[in-house]
């Protein structure tokens, strides 16, 4: 019997961030770029490279709250943009995981009565939320949204907020910040239109000598069974046809989220795939969370040309009970696999 595959969710770019929001309207929103934003209670990364020993940019900023958790949920992923650490693989990259518990609705109420102008209002209403993070319940399980209606949202603790504020929080970050926005991948499928896949494909066979006309003609033509995966190819071609097929449905897609789902490999995976260290706090093993596609890499302007990150796509792997220490303060780092872009020019 066939595994029946995880959902996954794509991240697109959205509007431009104006200003620098504060509060909830900040630390609910996923965007890429700009500067790291902070949940109430815990600080913000601010990452050097290991290189250079610089700060790191911040590459995307994803709110994701798991179902039935009572945690707000931040994942933070930052990467060095100077040109001389751009061959530095992992050493260069880091990803934090912050959390805090969000704040019952009797909770709200009696904190209504002691402030003026909080209202009374669940933190969970008009949010959308992951999976779990107890580590006495089953595997949490995705739903359909990033949680970006932060709407109804309260920030329960602007004191705190207030004390973490640092005179770094006024600068912006290297890259202009985007707003992302969440799709269904189902909702694409039936718009394919592989005609840009295929002349990036033909291109690619000119260089590498690879047949793929007749790679194509076998894959379109089957119901789902891969035949093309018989044809007689270097299995890296092989992996990045996959990558390319399935990426064609929405080219612009620059995440793909799907929590303990199978990650989309531009090229063969290596043994970090199969020995992925476990969480350093809780010893459980990591699970693939989400990635970063090729279309990001474009999108990462920054108004001094000499800073830029490359990459093919960077999978990044959380625990899996997303354990949170009491009263922790400190975000988390979890871990991230680089995979390089076979072919630059393709996503040029």
């Amino acid at each position: 019997m066939a595994a029946v595959r995880k959902p996954v969710l794509l991240g697109l770019r959205d509007a431009a961030v104006h200003g620098r929001p504060t509060g909830p309207s900040a630390w609910t929103a996923s965007k890429l770029g700009g500067v790291p934003d902070a949940l109430p209670a815990v600080a913000a990364p601010r990452p050097v490279c290991e290189l250079c020993r610089q700060p790191l940019a911040l590459v995307v900023q994803v709110y994701c709250p798991l179902e039935g958790s009572p945690f707000h949920r931040l994942l933070h992923v930052f990467a060095c943009p100077r040109p001389e650490c751009g061959s530095g693989g992992a050493r260069s990259w880091k990803v934090f995981r912050s959390q805090c518990l969000q704040m019952r609705e009797k909770e709200t109420q009696n904190a209504q009565k002691q402030e003026n102008g909080l209202t009374a209002e669940d933190w969970c209403q008009g949010a959308d939320d992951w999976g779990s993070d107890s580590e006495e319940a089953s595997p949490p399980q995705p739903i359909s949204d990033f949680g970006n209606d932060s709407s109804n949202a309260r920030d329960r603790d602007w004191t705190s907020q207030l004390q973490d504020l640092r005179l770094q929080d006024t600068v912006p970050g290297p890259f202009l910040p985007y707003y992302i926005c969440v799709v269904d991948e189902d909702d694409y499928t039936d718009f394919v239109s592989l005609d840009h896949a295929q002349s990036l494909l033909r291109e690619y066979q000119q260089r590498e000598g690879v047949d793929m006309e007749h790679l194509l003609s076998q894959s379109l033509s089957s119901d789902g069974d891969e035949k093309y995966e018989k044809t007689i190819i270097k299995s890296g071609d092989k992996m990045f046809y996959k990558f390319m097929k399935r990426i064609a449905a929405c080219q612009e897609q620059i995440l793909r989220y799907s929590w303990s789902g199978e990650p989309l490999f531009l090229t063969c995976p290596t043994s970090e795939v199969t020995e992925l260290p476990a969480c350093s706090h809780c010893g459980a093993r990591r699970i693939f969370e989400f990635q970063l596609m090729p279309a990001l890499v474009s999108m990462l302007k920054s108004a001094n040309l000499d800073l830029s990150v490359e990459f093919g796509t960077i999978l990044i792997y959380t625990c899996e009970k997303s354990c949170w220490p009491q009263d922790d303060q400190a975000p988390m780092e979890e871990f991230c696999i680089i995979q390089e872009d076979p072919d630059e020019l393709l996503f040029k």
